[in-house]
């Protein structure tokens, strides 16, 4: 009998690695193999000079020196880093109020299903589509200029796209508009996890409803946070269709929004795969720190 079921057991689990098989497939064709490729061309000099093809050649670490010994590679480091504060930080605070406004049952909202739509709605637009439009908004002659004129805050166009700060502000914009909404979703599931039973043992003692975020929905809400925070992260250093288009590939003005990966664009559009490989390569490692150094900061925080 024992023999009998064990057989079952096997038949049973056979099916699971069969339907393994395609995702498999696809994690060894779309991302392992380009993975041990990148790697091991940022090992060679491999570039194009006119009609002159240079390479393959190896250099060992050679690309990474150049990259490394390069300024421009840590000046489109601060600028990706402060465009995904400038996002992230509105994104998880607006993104809080919402969630414990929608999972507050004293509060009795209504239209919440709308509402969830409507925010989550920016997500599915594409970023191009979301940058083509903001560029035509807040171009010199566009219609943010024109209103503001005619209000008489300004008396001439103000150059939106021609100020780095601007032009950050307007990337980081709509890098939240785009992503607060799965942010929001996100921190409801959590929020709606939490035992309900802490929150009316909390109101008998008499916690303010202030009290009762920051002492239990937020400590309890910390994996998802540590969670978003990571992949917000992640991400933002892998900015590039926004900027791409609202700065037409140039990241001006004077390279201020030009990212890391618009960066590795350059590389790759030059045929230059030797120093695209190891920019690629150096930008996994300083995601994997980054990720690294927020998970230990959180959970130290934690304990």
């Amino acid at each position: 009998m024992k023999t009998a079921k064990r057989g079952k057991v096997v038949r049973y689990n056979k099916w699971g690695y069969i339907f393994l098989i395609p995702f498999v497939l696809v994690y060894l064709v779309f991302q392992f193999i380009p993975l041990v490729s990148t790697v091991y061309n940022s090992f060679f000099e491999n570039y194009r000079s006119g009609l002159t093809q240079i390479g393959p050649n190896f250099v060992g670490l050679g690309n990474y020196k150049t990259l490394l010994s390069n300024s421009d590679i840590w000046l489109y480091l601060r600028n990706t880093m402060i465009m995904w504060v400038m996002g992230f930080v509105p994104q998880i605070i607006v993104s809080l109020l919402l969630g414990a406004w929608f999972t507050n049952p004293s509060l009795r909202l209504k239209g919440q299903r709308f509402f969830k739509t409507v925010i989550y709605l920016p997500n599915l637009i594409m970023a191009s589509a979301f940058a083509m439009l903001f560029f035509t908004l807040f171009s010199d002659g566009g219609p943010i200029n024109s209103i503001l004129i005619q209000m008489g805050i300004l008396d001439q166009p103000f150059r939106f796209l021609s100020n780095a700060w601007s032009t950050r502000t307007l990337v980081a914009f709509m890098n939240f508009l785009m992503w607060f909404g799965n942010t929001t979703i996100l921190l409801m599931a959590g929020m709606m996890g939490i035992d309900t039973s802490l929150f009316e043992a909390a109101e008998v003692d008499g916690a303010t409803s202030t009290q009762v975020f920051f002492r239990i929905t937020l400590p309890l809400l910390r994996p998802i946070l540590i969670y978003v925070m990571i992949t917000s992260l992640i991400g933002g250093l892998q900015m590039f269709d926004v900027p791409q288009v609202l700065t037409n590939g140039t990241g001006e003005p004077m390279r201020s929004s030009m990212t890391l990966i618009m960066y590795l664009n350059k590389h790759l559009f030059s045929k230059n795969y030797g120093l695209g490989g190891a920019l690629s390569v150096l930008l996994f490692i300083i995601t994997g720190i980054l990720s690294l150094l927020v998970y230990r900061f959180s959970n130290e925080k934690n304990k």
